[in-house]
């Protein structure tokens, strides 16, 4: 816990929400990643400019972030093995729960939508326990 931030978390929680609202009210879209990458070309010629720019939000905040402060340390723990396996379990998850957790948890559950709530408990819960095998059973084995 001593790297908790509550007013960095409560801004960032803030714009997250604020940013979620403005696309649904603007262009009635849910800011669900994977449906807005999933459909970036496939999409209709006038519903792609807003995915592009959602996506380039994405890859240019960071790099504006970095411009008034530096950018936090990145340290991953873990093989190359276990990331791919993990990126393709958290795509598989995706396609099977029709939505990802941006989509479901923020947008989803916002909507007060009951397929977004179950889809979010699955993935709550399921992270849970691969935490807990990971940490208690493959270490301990």
């Amino acid at each position: 816990m001593s790297t908790f931030t509550p007013l960095q978390s409560l801004i960032g929680g803030l714009l997250i929400g604020f940013s979620t609202l403005l696309l649904i009210r603007w262009l009635g879209q849910i800011a669900g990643i994977s449906g807005i990458v999933g459909q970036l070309w496939s999409a209709a010629a006038g519903d792609r400019a807003w995915r592009f720019a959602f996506v380039a939000g994405l890859l240019v905040a960071p790099l504006l972030y970095a411009l008034v402060t530096p950018l936090p340390a990145m340290q991953i723990a873990t093989s190359t093995p276990w990331l791919i396996a993990s990126g393709l379990l958290v795509g598989f998850g995706t396609r099977l729960g029709s939505g990802c957790t941006s989509g479901h948890g923020v947008c989803g559950l916002s909507r007060l939508s009951l397929r977004s709530l179950v889809a979010t408990l699955t993935f709550m819960l399921t992270a849970m326990l691969v935490v807990w095998l990971v940490r208690h059973v493959l270490v301990a084995g």
